[in-house]
């Protein structure tokens, strides 16, 4: 079987590794290289030097706008709510892409839109030339994305292998296929992306009625028909404006990218590259990895 190519929600990664990781690791010029470590450290756990290890064709990095122009003019709120991005994580963010180019991972941004359609664009892309994708992220709007040849690596503690979540498993985790993700969150709402939903619909009913009627367009329409129960009805026709737009925004969008070239991590390269920004110890980690 051919190897995946892995798909990195960078943004997601850096933020988890910045609170996870005490404030306290600096590098030898006194930065904060908490969320650097972190990040790089989980990628080399993964495919490297884990307990339990997968092979990849290659890595690719994915970042992108903090919110897409299109969405806020659909929804002001929306990402409104997120507190500033920590001056310590700031910092790392910037280093970020030269560091972990040296160890041979692409880097893909895109200005307009975000880091998930970019691996969302980057994942259809793979598919269309027959290859497979595995994505490193916790977020579930990602499920979205999930189809025969993409999946969501679901990351386990203690370095054991993660599981990987198909289509079935986007399922018994949300309730609904892939293809409905975006209906769902239209419906039920998204706090971490500031979307309400529709009032008094929670996720386990509006993956009931997706269940029932396949998506919005199908929930309208039963509303619409007396199929419902009256709150329900009330809640989907009197917001139904709004819930088309949280649709549009909770939709993954293309846009043109390069599928990566297979490229193995280069531990040497990241060895000199840690080791130039005086990060000793993750230095040391890629050189002992480098002469395995």
């Amino acid at each position: 079987m051919a190897e995946p190519l892995l798909l990195v929600d960078l943004p997601w990664l850096l933020y988890r590794s910045y609170f996870a990781l005490p404030s306290s690791l600096k590098d030898a010029r006194g930065r904060p290289t908490g969320a650097l470590l972190g990040a790089i450290g989980a990628l080399l756990t993964l495919t490297a030097d884990g307990k339990e290890t997968i092979a990849v064709r290659a890595i690719a990095l994915c970042t992108g706008a903090e919110q897409a122009g299109y969405r806020v003019e659909l929804y002001r709120p929306y990402h409104a709510h997120r507190p500033p991005m920590p001056d310590a994580l700031a910092e790392q963010w910037r280093r970020a892409p030269e560091l972990m180019s040296a160890f041979g991972w692409s880097v893909h941004d895109s200005v307009d839109l975000e880091a998930d359609d970019v691996i969302f664009s980057l994942a259809r892309e793979e598919a269309g030339h027959g290859g497979i994708s595995l994505i490193l992220s916790a977020d579930r709007d990602l499920y979205g994305a999930v189809d025969g040849a993409t999946g969501v690596l679901e990351l386990k503690r203690g370095g054991s292998a993660p599981a990987v979540i198909d289509a079935a498993g986007v399922r018994e985790r949300v309730g609904v296929d892939p293809a409905q993700v975006p209906d769902l969150i239209a419906l039920r709402g998204d706090p971490s992306d500031g979307l309400p939903g529709a009032r008094g619909i929670g996720a386990k009913t509006a993956a009931q009625l997706l269940a029932a009627h396949g998506s919005l367009d199908g929930v309208v329409a039963a509303a619409r028909a007396g199929a419902l129960r009256p709150r329900q009805a009330a809640a989907v026709l009197d917001d139904e404006a709004q819930l088309r737009d949280f649709l549009h925004v909770a939709t993954l969008q293309r846009t043109a990218v390069e599928r990566p070239a297979d490229a193995a991590t280069d531990f040497a390269a990241g060895a000199r590259a840690a080791r130039d920004a005086g990060m000793a110890r993750l230095a040391q980690r890629a050189a002992r990895l480098a002469t395995a």
